[in-house]
């Protein structure tokens, strides 16, 4: 669910209460649609977080750590300019409006004291966050131009306007019994009819105004009774009354642990379906709600634009693989212009110089067949001419072996690459990739721009006979746990013809138990292409002697002998409790 104007202004009050005088001493923008502030107070550091996601727009105070882009984008760039350094003086709403602004005592280049102010707009998918001094717009997150909007324009130096919104009264702020008056005029049941008079709340909340009165009945509107106009007026002024207290910040948790909704009271209508859990702050509730589903959208926004990339390499690749075997295929059939080459040179006493064909008994088959001819040619310089050409394509066909070879290897690196791209899990690990394609030549390298990342470390985990188990998560790491850190009877890990990370089980000079080893053999199919769904995967194992790299072999490219197959399934759950912190 969005974030409603109701719970949203009591967002705000606790923020402008526990952030004082906060100042800020950093600005970061981990993604396109978030900003980060770092706040120093006399009782401490805080974070808070400014997001302009259409799905999970919101104000919050986060412990959340971020991996940041190498490079500042031009909006943080103009964020640090203008706000590092400020005061915050006041936090503050419009009533009904899902907007919060931020007001910061700021010092401009000219050393002079100004206001500055972020705006963040929190409004489903027209989420922002504007930059104001003066009452003029120093930019905009998200530019909002005339082919936009003909309404309200979000640019550099045009003055700051609030959106238009409907005139209707605020369910946690009008008379109640103004807000039942209005609502009997409509043929909808009472939840629909409050989500169509009032503003400032979200479904949720009508839903639970008209539970708190009725229970599981469907009324009309426009056919309540007295008593159950006054049952809605009670339930809606005690709504009210928690407003005005500050509220209890809750989320319903589904069965299966997953947030489902969230507001400033407890939502009695999901009591018996879920479970209600409160949290001491709006922060907190905000954090959990939203938590992993921002997760997986960042790791999904910076992986994009290097998983088109290497998407766009494969498919090329795979083009012209079969571009090559079907010219493979054609310098195969070459043995007819050798038969061709000999026909004429046992024929050149029948055949003349401007002749278009020549018809002869094929003596291989007894067959008559028609040899075309060049008519500029010789009857000799024709059939020396189908010999030329049958060599050529022979060894053009011995060529094209090679590079056959080439590209399936080639194709199966990028594979592998696809594979690492869609599991990385932070933009260490991507910086890493991307590396790894540079140095293979797939990438280009500018020296100024790339910045070293820290490198990621490899997955560690501890079977249950407490052997040390060891996850590649990507090439170079497959080829250094592989080729460096693991030994002789170590035992190597991997799924069976199919992109995945390189498993080792540290033996330490130990024999290495048939638990381990399966565990070991699930973890290889957890982390690997074919790793989805519950169905078994083999998975070739073997001791790491028997691993080596050809000559030229790409980075996690590796041959093996004297191997074993597991046939396992994937387990996140055995992972999850293997797993080292």
């Amino acid at each position: 669910m969005a974030l409603d104007a109701a719970t949203l202004a009591l967002v705000a009050r606790e923020l402008k209460t526990s952030l004082g005088d906060a100042r800020i001493d950093k600005i970061f923008e981990p993604t396109r649609d978030e900003v980060v502030l770092h706040l120093r107070m006399r009782t401490g550091a805080a974070r808070l977080l400014l997001s302009a996601r259409s799905g999970s727009a919101r104000v919050c105070l986060t412990r959340e750590t971020f991996e940041n882009p190498p490079t500042p984008p031009s909006f943080c760039m103009l964020l640090r300019k203008h706000f590092t350094g400020g005061r915050l003086t006041d936090i503050r709403m419009i009533d009904g409006e899902r907007i919060v602004f931020f007001d910061f005592a700021c010092v401009n280049e000219m050393g002079d004291n100004v206001v500055n102010t972020i705006a963040a707009e929190l409004m489903g998918r027209y989420s922002n966050i504007v930059l104001v001094q003066s009452g003029r717009i120093i930019d905009a997150l998200k530019r909002v131009d005339f082919e936009d909007s003909d309404i309200r324009q979000l640019l550099p130096g045009l003055a700051y306007t609030l959106p238009p919104r409907p005139d209707r009264p605020l369910l946690m702020q009008a008379e109640p019994a103004d807000i039942v008056r209005e609502i009997s005029q409509r043929g909808l049941p009472v939840a629909q009819a409050l989500m169509k008079t009032c503003g400032g709340c979200c479904p949720a909340l009508c839903r639970e105004a008209a539970f708190r009165a009725f229970g599981a009945r469907d009324v009309d509107a426009d056919r309540m009774t007295e008593e159950e106009s006054a049952a809605l007026e009670a339930a809606i002024a005690q709504m009210q009354a928690l407003w005005r207290d500050g509220g209890a910040p809750t989320a319903v948790v589904s069965e299966d642990g997953r947030p489902t909704e969230f507001s400033f009271l407890p939502l009695t209508q999901y009591e018996g379906g879920a479970r209600l859990v409160a949290y001491d702050t709006y922060s907190e509730l905000l954090e959990c709600y939203y938590a992993a589903k921002d997760k997986a959208v960042r790791l999904r926004q910076k992986s994009k634009d290097l998983h088109k990339t290497v998407k766009s390499m494969h498919e090329r690749a795979v083009r012209k693989l079969a571009a090559r075997r079907e010219e493979q295929q054609q310098s195969e059939a070459s043995d007819g212009l050798r038969v061709f080459g000999e026909l004429l040179s046992a024929n050149l006493w029948a055949i003349r110089k401007g002749d278009k064909s020549a018809t002869v008994t094929n003596y291989y088959d007894g067959s008559e067949v028609t040899i075309p001819l060049d008519v500029r040619l010789s009857p000799n310089e024709n059939a020396q001419k189908y010999f030329k050409e049958y060599k050529k394509r022979r060894t053009a066909a011995k060529l094209l072996t090679e590079l056959i070879a080439q590209s399936e290897h080639e194709i199966a690196y990028l594979e592998s690459v696809l594979y690492e791209v869609e599991s990385a899990r932070g933009e260490a690990e991507l910086g890493e990739i991307r590396a790894e394609l540079k140095a293979q030549g797939y990438l280009k390298y500018y020296k100024v721009k790339d910045k070293k990342q820290k490198p990621a470390d490899v997955l560690r985990y501890r079977s249950s006979d407490g052997f040390a188990i060891l996850v590649g998560r990507n090439n170079a790491q497959n080829d250094k746990l592989t080729l460096k850190t693991a030994r002789g009877r170590d035992l190597w890990f991997h799924v069976k013809d199919a992109p995945g990370s390189h498993v080792v089980v540290m033996s330490e000079g130990r024999d290495i138990p048939d638990t381990t080893r399966t565990e070991a053999a699930v973890l290889a199919a957890l982390h690997s292409g074919g790793g989805a769904g519950g169905a078994k995967i083999a998975v070739d194992y073997t001791e790491v002697k028997n691993v080596w790299k050809a000559n030229g072999a790409k980075p996690g490219m590796v041959l093996y002998d004297h191997y074993e197959t597991a046939f396992v399934a994937p387990d996140e759950a055995l992972a999850e409790r293997l797993r080292e912190t």
